[in-house]
């Protein structure tokens, strides 16, 4: 699927140089640090869903612990 993306120059400039570090496209940065991002935060997601749902069971031994 093709999009476009729309960066301000600051930016443009910043992905610009790490492509030309890495000897890399522009775009391949770009769909690196898109799959990274969605990595880390689907991660994120199940990790609170997980907590809102088990730390209720423990919230008094939580809180006996912490006093």
């Amino acid at each position: 699927m093709a999009m476009t993306l729309r960066l301000s120059e600051a930016e443009s400039a910043a992905l610009r140089d790490a492509a030309e570090r890495e000897g890399r496209s522009m775009q391949d940065v770009a769909r690196q640090s898109v799959r990274e991002y969605i990595e880390r935060t689907s991660r994120a997601v199940l990790l609170d869903r997980i907590l809102d749902r088990e730390l209720p069971r423990y919230a008094e031994a939580l809180d006996r612990l912490g006093q």
